[in-house]
């Protein structure tokens, strides 16, 4: 494989934002650790924030680079979906861990893209189009405005987060019904 392919910008950024998620939920989940002793838990909670709007960009150009100068690779179709999951992961768990968001909308939205990727690589099996839907792309604006919202404990995070949950659940559904109609 050329290197130009696997080294460009918008894989670079996904890439950035498989390793800014794990980071955010360090901030999340471990806020008595030691080393963030004497630092107050909303201090850690905006940092947690700035890392996921950080890596909100990073999805956001990572697209844009790719599409307007071509440079849309099989490793970058790979890395961007399971960097948005990885990202949307970490903020929902760590959330819910700090009880800060609903176990079962969490559990919703979770089993869904766990769902969803399996039919995906089932998919590409078959030599099917795996690209996201529309609603597919604002079901995962919403979720990280979800996600945005609870983290900075701002009015509406809860609604915000349904309303994730219902466009998950469709989006979900819309990847089931062009599958089975692929394959009938």
């Amino acid at each position: 494989m050329d290197t130009k392919t696997i080294y460009n910008i918008p894989n670079i950024l996904a890439f950035i934002r498989l390793l800014l998620a794990p980071l955010m939920f360090m901030f999340l989940v471990n806020q008595d650790a030691s080393i963030f002793e004497g630092i107050h838990q909303s201090w850690l909670n905006y940092f947690a924030a700035f890392i996921f709007v950080l890596a909100s960009a990073t999805d956001f150009f990572d697209g844009y680079i790719a599409r307007t100068f071509d440079q849309i690779t099989m490793l970058g179709s790979i890395l961007d979906p399971l960097a948005d999951k990885m990202l949307t992961l970490a903020g929902f768990l760590g959330l819910m861990m700090q009880g800060e968001a609903s176990p079962w909308a969490i559990y919703l939205i979770l089993t869904r893209e766990l769902f969803i990727t399996g039919l995906r690589v089932s998919a590409v099996s078959q030599g099917m189009n795996i690209s996201a839907s529309w609603w597919g792309k604002v079901k995962t604006v919403v979720q990280m405005i979800a996600i945005g919202f609870l983290l900075m404990h701002w009015y509406g995070g809860d609604i915000i987060l349904w309303i994730a949950v219902g466009l998950t659940l469709y989006s979900g559904y819309e990847y089931v019904r062009d599958f089975f109609k692929h394959n009938s």
